[in-house]
């Protein structure tokens, strides 16, 4: 089992700055990729950042330059610092991790439950 807490939304006024934070446990072996996506009011799901390791980070494309993500492997955390919110910025952001777990070995995806950040204009 593998459990994803997530924490950091709320509301915020435009231009201000959110920081969501996703911590993994459980039976994990290695962490393969964290990410961050969002999900607005009657739009579809959507990448906001993804670090599948190493260097390599991907943003989409609404949040380059304003959003950052970052991870502690040491923690089994990953991080998304939001600057410049805007009021399109509005939704439910979910964390996603895909790990490799401890004996039997399997590799699983996990969703975190999502935290509402709403920007206000």
């Amino acid at each position: 089992q593998v459990q994803l807490v997530e924490s950091g939304g709320g509301l915020v006024q435009a231009g201000g700055s959110l920081r969501l934070s996703c911590a993994a446990s459980g039976s994990i072996l290695r962490i393969n990729s964290m990410g961050w996506y969002r999900q607005a009011p009657g739009k579809q799901r959507e990448l906001v950042a993804h670090s599948p390791g190493g260097s390599t980070v991907i943003y989409g494309d609404s949040v380059k330059g304003r959003f950052t993500i970052a991870r502690d492997n040491a923690k089994n955390t990953v991080y998304l610092q939001m600057n410049s919110l805007e009021p399109e910025d509005t939704a439910v952001y979910y964390c996603k991790v895909v790990v490799t777990t401890t004996q039997p070995y399997k590799l699983l995806e996990v969703w975190g439950q999502g935290t509402l950040v709403t920007v206000s204009s």
